[in-house]
Parts: C-alpha cells; structure tokens; sequence
C-alpha cells in the first residue's frame, strides 16, 4: 500500500499541477457543446471537453442546445479545465451544477457523441455504449450521423456548390 500511493501521486501530479477551476454564471448557450461563461466580469467561450453535440440543423441539435439550456443557463456554474485552449480560442472543460457532469449528462441522455479523436475518457465511452444499447436520444435514429461527419458532408457540399 505504501509503494502506491506515491506512485499514484506521480501518475496524478501533472493533472493535479494544470487543472484549473473557475466558477462563474453562464450567460449564453450557443449550442449544445458551447456555452459562454462570465468569469470576473468577463466572457469566455467554453467548449464542453470530451463531447461533440449534434450541429444546429442536424437532428438532435436543437434538443441538445435546450438541454445544455435548462442545465445551466443563467446559474452559477463550476468548470475544471481539461485541455488547452482549441484553435478558436475556447476553453476546453467540464461543466458542473451542483454535483452533476454536464458533459457526462449529455452522453448519458443519447444528446452527444463521446469525442473520441481528442477523448481517450472510458467513462465517456461507457456512457454513450450504455446509452445506444438503451436506444435514448439519437441513437433511437437508425443511422444517426455524427458531428464530424455532418461537417465534412456540409463542407463536401460547400466545395461541390463553389464549383
């Protein structure tokens, strides 16, 4: 027991030494992975770590912005930063109201896909297999498409249209 726990604590060190914790209340919701969250009287963009959501117009996009909506929209939250800023400058990060994960939520309820290209979380990816077994949200959908490839058809059909 004693020979693990400082190898626990050198396995956790790094996490520990760069996590970062800010609390502050979320004024806006731009869809279902980003919100906007006042941090010392001013605004920063946070993207949901671990998650991709269903874009705007693709089905269950509006049904996950309501619940990201309903979660936290005018509270008082925490979020745990996860990752170094993305390229547009948001804040990769977990979102909690009280005790509960937004992100993990999310998944839960069949509103988002586990991020796997940039989340290597096994919890992540226990709650979206759990959820497609149990057939909630869009995995009700026969063929349900993924953000990332609603992107690339949506930017397929941007270039074929230029063209």
């Amino acid at each position: 027991m004693k020979k693990i726990i400082p190898s626990l604590l050198l396995v956790l060190y790094p996490f520990l030494l760069f996590a970062q914790t800010y609390t502050g209340k979320i004024t806006a919701v731009k869809d279902g992975d980003t919100v906007v969250m006042l941090i010392k009287n001013k605004p920063q963009t946070i993207r949901l770590a671990h998650i991709d959501t269903p874009e705007k117009k693709q089905p269950y996009g509006t049904k996950a912005k309501q619940f990201v909506s309903d979660f936290c929209f005018g509270k008082t939250v925490k979020i745990v930063i996860a990752n170094k800023p993305d390229r547009n400058g948001r804040w990769i990060a977990e979102l909690y109201h009280g005790n509960r994960n937004l992100n993990k939520e999310l998944v839960r309820s069949g509103l988002a896909w586990h991020y796997k290209q940039f989340s290597k979380n096994d919890n992540y990816a226990a709650l979206e297999l759990n959820a497609r077994r149990k057939k909630v949200g869009l995995w009700q959908d026969i063929t349900p498409v993924a953000p990332w490839e609603w992107r690339k058809m949506k930017k397929a059909r941007t270039v074929k249209a230029s063209n």
